[in-house]
């Protein structure tokens, strides 16, 4: 019998990330939960990360209301996802609450960050 532990189960969320199964990933997090396994900042940005390579926006940004509500730290990883998943569901307003958000929390802002708000700037024709 195997205990499984954050660890375990963040390999296994950013397996579903690197597979583009954002839903797979998503799963993993009900079973952390079910489990009453810890998730933390690497869970949700893999999670996130994943999200954001399927476009699935809405739910990356539900994600960071969740990690907020759950006292998980976002950071720089977290918002950058994020903010990606903004620009492929071309919602530049968004990804730039997102940037206003991280300056606030200050949260460090890397030329990553800058890069996905000028992409979702520039993919909404802004």
């Amino acid at each position: 019998h195997v205990d499984l532990d954050t660890i375990t189960y963040n390999a296994a969320v950013s397996a579903c990330q690197t597979g583009g199964q954002w839903d797979g990933a998503l799963g993993v997090l009900v079973e952390m939960e079910s489990a009453r396994v810890e998730l933390n900042t690497r869970t949700y940005n893999a999670s996130v990360s994943a999200c954001a390579k399927c476009g699935q926006w809405v739910m990356a940004l539900q994600l960071l209301v969740d990690m907020s509500s759950g006292h998980v730290e976002l950071d720089t990883v977290t918002y950058n996802a994020a903010m990606s998943a903004c620009e492929k569901g071309d919602e530049w307003v968004k990804a730039l609450h997102l940037l206003m958000e991280m300056s606030s929390a200050c949260v460090e802002l890397d030329t990553i960050t800058y890069s996905a708000a000028i992409s979702a700037c520039e993919k909404g024709g802004q």
